[in-house]
């Protein structure tokens, strides 16, 4: 499973990078994670607001940062092959 954060850098985008990380661990979960703050990358994406989350190719969330409660439910509905909330 692949898994970015998409963000420029700032405090929410570490925040929702930070939430991931204990949500694989909570989880013992091994993924792919990747912080993404090139402007480009992000644009390429179609995220429209930051803090963006996605999982392997799809956008999740945007705009917010999740606490790692939520991240855990959207990366077992993600396993399970789901749609997201």
């Amino acid at each position: 499973m692949e898994i970015k954060v998409l963000g420029s850098g700032c405090s929410n985008c570490k925040k929702l990078l930070e939430n991931v990380q204990i949500a694989c661990k909570e989880l013992q979960f091994d993924a792919n994670i990747h912080y993404v703050t090139d402007y480009m990358e992000i644009v390429k994406t179609g995220l429209m607001r930051t803090p963006g989350l996605m999982i392997d190719g799809k956008i999740v969330s945007y705009g917010r940062v999740p606490n790692s409660d939520e991240v855990k439910k959207m990366i077992e509905v993600a396993k399970e092959g789901g749609s997201h909330s």
